[in-house]
C-alpha cells in the first residue's frame, strides 16, 4: 500500500464513526511512536553493548590482553560485573556433570539475569575462555580441586565449560564409575580424547578431622589436628594444577559449638580459637607444600574464600537471598569473615621463603560479594519444587553463575604460568652447554 492510498483511506472514514477514526488515528501513532522508540533503542543497546564488550579502562585508554607480554602489572581481580549477552558459556541442561541442587533454572529459578555477567578487570582484558586450548594444554595431566562444598561447586562449573566442546559425552566418565550427585569422597572424571583428568577431593578443613585422644574431655566429640593434613592429601601432591580452598567450615557453628574442637600434638587445644586455628593449619599447609609438593611441577592456586549473603538471619536463622535478582551496585560491603585476611597474614609473614612466592592466589572474595543474586536462594531441592523460604541456601552458587568466572581467572592465570614456564624451558634450552 502506497502512503496516498494509505492517507485516502484515512479519508474515507466515515465521519459518523468517530470511534472507529479515533482508534485508526491512535494505533497509526503508537506504530510510529514504537518504531522510533525501537530504533532509538537499538542504537542505545548497540553502544552499551560495544562499550561493555570493547570498552576502555575508567581512564579512556584501550585495556591490553592479560597475556600480553608487556602488561605484567594488571590486577585481573579487581574490575567489575559487565553484562554481556553471549554469556552463559553453557546449559545446565546440556551438562550431566551437575549436582541437581546447582541447577537452579531446571528447579524453577524464574530469572536468568544472574547468567548473563561478565568479570571484567579494569586494566586488561581477560582471554576469552577457550574448553578446546585449555583440554589441550591438560593433556596427559591432572586438574585438581581439593576443599570444601562450593570447591566442588566450582569443579563442577569446571566439568561444563570445558565438556561444552566435546560431542561425544560418553568420552568423559568417572573412572570408578561413580555417580556425581550425592556422592562424598572424592570424584575423578576422565576427558579420554585428551587422557586428562579433572577431579575433586573433598576435605573441608585440609587439616585432619578425627577422634579425639585418650583422656580428652567429655565435651570433644572430634578432634581437628592443625598441625596435620587431611590424609587423603597424599592423592593431591603429584597434580599438574592443584586448587586448593577452605574457609566455609572455619567458624564456631561447624567446630566448637558442634564438639569439634582443635588439636596439637597430642593435646587437645581447648582455648584456641577458630581464627589460630585455622592460622595453624594455613601453616601447617605451607610446609606440607614444601615438603611433599614438586613446585616444578605442580601449579598451586589457593581458592580464597566465597561470601555467603543471607539476608535477614543466618542460614539456619530464616536468613534469604531469594529476592536478589541484579548484582550489588555500590560499594563493597564489610566483610566480617576473618578467615579470609588469616590466609594473607600467613602469606605475607613467610613471603621470603621460596615455595610460598610460587603460589599463587585466585582471589575470588571481592568479586564474589557483588553477586548476592547469584546463589541457589529457594532452588536447590530439584524440580519437586522450591524449598521452605525459612531454609534457603546462600553459599552455594546457581550454575552456570558465579564459579564460571572463577574457572575463567583460573585459565587465565594457567595460561600465564605456562607461557612463564615455556619461557624459562626455552631460555634453560639456550643455554651454552
Amino acid at each position: 500500500m502506497t502512503h496516498l492510498e494509505f492517507f485516502k483511506k484515512i479519508k474515507r472514514f466515515n465521519p459518523l464513526e468517530p470511534s472507529l477514526g479515533i482508534l485508526g488515528f491512535f494505533l497509526v501513532t503508537v506504530l510510529l511512536i514504537g518504531c522510533f522508540s525501537y530504533l532509538d533503542y537499538r542504537t542505545v543497546v548497540h553502544g552499551i553493548r560495544s562499550h561493555l564488550l570493547h570498552g576502555s579502562s575508567p581512564g579512556g585508554k584501550a585495556r591490553s590482553g592479560f597475556l600480553d607480554q608487556r602488561n605484567e602489572g594488571c590486577d585481573v581481580f579487581d574490575g567489575n560485573w559487565v553484562w554481556d549477552e553471549s554469556y552463559p558459556l553453557y546449559q545446565s541442561q546440556n551438562c550431566s556433570f551437575l549436582d541437581g541442587g546447582f541447577r537452579c533454572t531446571e528447579n524453577g529459578r524464574p530469572d536468568s539475569f544472574y547468567t548473563k555477567w561478565r568479570w571484567q578487570p579494569k586494566d586488561c582484558n581477560l582471554p576469552r575462555f577457550d574448553a578446546g586450548m585449555m583440554l589441550e594444554k591438560l593433556r596427559n595431566r591432572r586438574l585438581v580441586f581439593a576443599g570444601d562444598s562450593i570447591g566442588r561447586n566450582q569443579w563442577e562449573s569446571l566439568l561444563c565449560m570445558l565438556s561444552s566442546v566435546i560431542p561425544n559425552k560418553t568420552s568423559i566418565y568417572e573412572v570408578n564409575g561413580r555417580p556425581i550427585t550425592k556422592h562424598s569422597g572424592f570424584l575423578v572424571f576422565k576427558f579420554e580424547d585428551f587422557n586428562c583428568t579433572v577431579e575433586y577431593y573433598r576435605s573441608p578443613f585440609l587439616v585432619f578431622q578425627g577422634h579425639p585422644p585418650a583422656g580428652a574431655p567429655e565435651e570433644v566429640k572430634l578432634a581437628l589436628k592443625v598441625d596435620k593434613m587431611d590424609w587423603i592429601s597424599r592423592h593431591w601432591k603429584d597434580a599438574d594444577v592443584l586448587v586448593l580452598n577452605a574457609g566455609h567450615w572455619w567458624n564456631y557453628g561447624k567446630t566448637i559449638r558442634e564438639g569439634c574442637y582443635f588439636q596439637e600434638g597430642e593435646e587437645i587445644k581447648m582455648n584456641m580459637t577458630v581464627k589460630t586455628a585455622y592460622q595453624r593449619s594455613m601453616e601447617t599447609l605451607l610446609d606440607w607444600i614444601d615438603s611433599e609438593v614438586n613446585m616444578s611441577k605442580t601449579y598451586v592456586l589457593f581458592r580464597t574464600y566465597a561470601p555467603v549473603h543471607f539476608s535477614g538471619g543466618d542460614w539456619n536463622a530464616g536468613g534469604g537471598c531469594h529476592l536478589e535478582t541484579l548484582p550489588g551496585l555500590g560499594p563493597l560491603p564489610v566483610l566480617s569473615d576473618s578467615v579470609y585476611k588469616t590466609i594473607f597474614d600467613v602469606l605475607s609473614e613467610r613471603s621470603n621463603e621460596s615455595h610460598v612466592r610460587k603460589f599463587d592466589f585466585l582471589n575470588v572474595t571481592n568479586m564474589s560479594l557483588w553477586r548476592k543474586d547469584g546463589h541457589a536462594s529457594l532452588y536447590y531441592l530439584g524440580p519437586t519444587g522450591p524449598a521452605p523460604i525459612n531454609h534457603q541456601d546462600c553459599s552455594h552458587w546457581c550454575l552456570p553463575g558465579v564459579p564460571d568466572s572463577w574457572n575463567e581467572l583460573l585459565y587465565a592465570l594457567f595460561l600465564k604460568q605456562e607461557s612463564i614456564r615455556s619461557g624459562n624451558s626455552t631460555k634453560s634450552s639456550q643455554l651454552p652447554l
